[in-house]
């Protein structure tokens, strides 16, 4: 996009404000950011609260890394380049869902910890929450449900965080959850936890 027709782009102001939103929904807004390694829970653990949620009456949605690369992010890889594009796009969506008043459990390994800071700043820190879903590799790869440890272990997966790609964990996360320690219900308990204490 050339500087010229970026000028002809305007922000709209919105004649509903959060709070209208807040009275309406009866909660805060949030995003919930789930990193961790491949198999480490976080989209079990995502999508079980999510029904704890909306069991409760909060409006809330998973945005959940494979689902999101078969469609709005399905023309990038998986470089350093091309997770840090995935994370940026992901944090503008989820910024968009908590604008609207929605509760965003975002589930993707997010192996950089810049692009995590980038994703908290675009979010905003008021908003987001960082869990690190802790589960250790040896554990994760033991799971390995779609065999995907054993593909990078035999050179078929480059790039793959964890065995040819670093993760970076969180130094300073709002939670940390062991999956091999926690149980689901407990692991749902200290997620409830947080997001009651933003209501």
């Amino acid at each position: 996009m050339t500087q010229e027709n970026r000028n002809l782009i305007v922000a709209h102001n919105s004649q509903v404000t959060a709070e209208d939103r807040h009275q309406l929904l009866g909660h805060k807004p949030m995003t919930l950011w789930m990193t961790g390694l491949s198999a480490s829970g976080k989209s079990t653990l995502a999508y079980a609260l999510e029904r704890r949620l909306i069991d409760k009456g909060r409006v809330c949605y998973v945005l959940d890394g494979d689902n999101i690369r078969h469609g709005l992010n399905n023309n990038i890889g998986f470089s350093p380049e091309d997770r840090a594009e995935n994370i940026r796009r992901v944090a503008e969506v989820a910024k968009l869902m908590n604008d609207a008043g929605i509760i965003v459990i975002a589930a993707f390994i997010s192996p950089y910890g810049k692009d995590r800071k980038q994703a908290r700043t675009i979010i905003g820190p008021e908003s987001f929450r960082e869990i690190h879903v802790s589960t250790r590799l040896e554990i994760c790869e033991a799971r390995d449900p779609k065999g995907m440890y054993h593909m990078a272990r035999t050179g078929n997966l480059p790039n793959f965080t964890g065995v040819s790609s670093p993760y970076e964990a969180p130094v300073n996360p709002d939670l940390r959850i062991d999956t091999d320690f926690c149980s689901l219900e407990q692991s749902l308990e200290l997620l409830l936890g947080i997001v009651e204490s933003g209501a």
